[in-house]
């Protein structure tokens, strides 16, 4: 068996992607597999039973978002009884940051990936403060929900109705010509999506207040485009995945109890470990003691190739994960060194626009004993309170070492 031949293939199919975002459309209209009592969320599967406190929370407003609940103790109830499905949202082709909650009557990202044929999807981003994503569930953050889902969903909907979609590699590999990395700093790829969205919500929206009021929401969060980049690289590392004898990792999420991967040759399976709480500066009035594990879909962007394996493009990331312009460079050429090609349409300036590292090898993590380097927010361990920081985490070795022996089982390796 040739693993290098497998491994040129998945990467080249991850490459090789175009997504484009096409649409913006209801959960259960789009996503497959998705029921009404069904809530998907980050990282690999979990049970209520061990659920951290940001995706625990996160549930239970997305239970009092449906109205399927009426009040906190009752969306617990139905929660611990079994009459709510929870599943991963890489399950259904879908990913989301932090807590990834997604229910049924959300409004969803669609990526039509046009060079492979495969589809993902993403939830829309709240901003910054007491969101979902971070296992808040007060009254103010389901009414800026409902706005997002009865207002600003629509408008969306019908500015992209007006196109052929929107290229988000080529949105992404001009943000990372502006500093942005893809995961934490999405400043300029977010004001580039207003850019491209601006034109057609003022030419459809016949009421000036509601188009000022999205296009101010939309330009006031720098993490806007943040959901589909991140629903892009799925699209793009799906179709990478299931390509036989391939040690390219294709997926790694983080539920805030568990880190986990997925590898290209093995299948639909997870191989996790406890998840790490991340290094990193923290706001006023909070430190390590208030955070929660890692958690989040976002390390898709790692994935991919970019994120923290983009940062030396990135030096002011530094002042919101901590460290130097010097730390953002060695980050990405470590990066180097467990990956098995060069990306070729993201590239780096400040390393004469060398191609970003690409394509996580099982091999080289487990020879080399690097980990992937990832950039991340940082949670509450208490639902509701929101983030409390940002940083720098790295998954637990054990879970590449863990899928390591599996391939070579597998595929009957000595």
């Amino acid at each position: 068996m040739n693993i290098d031949k497998a491994n040129e293939a998945a990467v080249d199919r991850i490459i090789s992607s175009r997504p484009m975002l096409t649409g913006v459309e209801i959960a259960r209209d789009v996503i497959p597999g998705m029921e009404d009592n069904l809530i998907l969320h980050a990282g690999p599967p979990i049970e209520w039973e061990r659920m951290s406190g940001p995706l625990r929370g996160g549930v239970i407003g997305a239970l009092l978002f449906e109205g399927l609940a009426k009040d906190e103790k009752q969306a617990q109830g139905m929660a611990q009884s079994g009459e709510i499905e929870f599943a991963p949202c890489h399950h259904h082709r879908t990913v989301g940051p932090m807590a990834g909650v997604t229910s049924a009557s959300m409004a969803v990202y669609v990526l039509d990936n046009v060079t492979h044929g495969n589809k993902a999807y993403s939830n829309l981003n709240e901003g910054y403060g007491k969101v979902l994503r971070y296992g808040a569930y007060a009254e103010d953050v389901l009414k800026k929900l409902h706005w997002m889902n009865d207002v600003m969903a629509p408008v969306l909907a019908e500015a992209f109705a007006q196109g052929d979609g929107m290229d988000i590699r080529a949105l992404l590999a001009e943000a990372l010509h502006m500093g942005d990395e893809g995961h934490n700093r999405n400043k300029a790829g977010s004001l580039i999506y207003l850019k491209l969205l601006a034109p057609s919500i003022v030419k459809i929206v016949k009421d000036s207040t509601v188009a000022e009021e999205v296009l101010q929401f939309l330009g006031d969060n720098a993490l806007s485009v943040l959901n589909p980049v991140m629903a892009a690289c799925k699209a793009m590392t799906d179709a990478g995945h299931g390509v036989e004898g391939s040690t390219i990792v294709t997926a790694m999420a983080r539920n805030g109890t568990d880190f986990g991967i997925r590898v290209s040759g093995l299948g639909e399976t997870w191989f996790t470990a406890p998840a790490q709480v991340p290094d990193g500066l923290y706001f006023p009035n909070f430190t390590s003691e208030d955070a929660n594990a890692d958690i989040g879909d976002s390390t898709i962007t790692e994935t991919a190739g970019i994120g923290a394996f983009a940062m030396a493009g990135a030096p002011a990331i530094v002042t919101f994960i901590s460290g130097t312009p010097e730390d953002a460079i060695n980050a990405t050429l470590e990066m180097y060194e467990i990956t098995f090609a060069e990306h070729k349409h993201f590239s780096i300036p400040p390393l004469d626009f060398r191609g970003t590292p690409t394509g996580i090898d099982l091999r080289k993590v487990v020879e080399f004993g690097v980990t992937p380097r990832v950039n991340t927010g940082i949670a509450h361990k208490e639902a509701g309170v929101g983030q409390v920081g940002a940083g720098l985490v790295r998954p637990p070795m054990e879970i590449f070492e863990a899928a390591l022996i599996a391939f070579a089982e597998r595929y009957e390796l000595d």
